[in-house]
């Protein structure tokens, strides 16, 4: 289990996540996440960072059963740790290419929502499951992925929708074959990568600086519904039938 970054070409890099069976992360994979993601944004060699998956699909959100093994203070730290990690993918330094495969759900969904741009395997699917799971959330990166009335009907039944749809919204940049993912990822980083590295920043800082939505804000006060959930007992009772017949 671990997060790794290689170079496989100047002026990339790129940050694989490898937590089996699923791609779950426990609370200290979202920190590291985090931390290995600014790292590479720092280097000043760095142009594009492409954030990938080892596995079975990109990401499955949080380790519930880490969560319900460790009770409120788990909770809260699975809450930092994913705030952390999508801030880290939203303020780094360079653009991040997010390159998905298989499912892309929960705090899956935080991470691409705040990359730069989206090349995905037409396997891959993308939801916010967190009312099945006894959770609120990430709706701030979903609507940015989906028009408003689509993200709501989408958070609302815990749907998922597939990366061709998407594409036909304009929030995916490529749809390849499985096989052919990272060759469509490094591609379009390679094309970034080929810019000037200062005026890369300035134009990441700049972008940002335009967003109608302050992302960190808004996910923080969803994730204040979470804890809301949870003192009720709301979401340990959504949370309690997690993976049990009809749950």
């Amino acid at each position: 289990m671990a997060v790794s970054t290689s170079s496989p070409e100047k002026g990339i890099s790129v940050v694989t996540v490898d937590f089996p069976p699923v791609n779950a992360l426990p609370v200290a994979g979202w920190f590291a996440l985090a931390d290995t993601v600014r790292a590479a944004g720092r280097d000043p060699r760095t142009r594009c960072v492409v954030l990938a998956a080892e596995g079975r699909g990109f990401n499955a959100g949080v380790d519930i059963k880490e969560i319900r093994a460790g009770g409120a203070s788990t909770l809260v730290g699975a809450n930092r740790g994913c705030f952390e990690a999508f801030a880290a993918v939203y303020e780094c330094e360079v653009p991040v290419v997010a390159e998905v495969h298989g499912f892309c759900l929960g705090g899956g969904v935080g991470l691409v929502g705040n990359a730069d741009a989206i090349v995905a395997s037409d396997d891959a699917v993308f939801g916010l499951p967190e009312l099945d799971r006894g959770a609120l959330g990430a709706a701030t990166h979903l609507a940015r992925l989906v028009p408003q009335h689509l993200m709501r009907a989408l958070y609302y039944t815990s749907r998922t929708v597939t990366a061709g749809e998407l594409l036909a919204h304009g929030s995916v940049w490529r749809v390849t074959a499985r096989a052919e993912l990272r060759a469509g990822a490094l591609e379009l980083a390679r094309e970034i990568a080929a810019k000037d590295g200062e005026l890369l920043r300035l134009a990441k800082a700049a972008i940002n600086g335009i967003d109608p939505v302050d992302v960190r804000r808004a996910y923080r006060f969803e994730q204040g519904f979470t804890f809301e959930a949870s003192a009720l007992g709301v979401a340990d009772r959504v949370r309690d039938t997690f993976g049990t017949e009809g749950g």
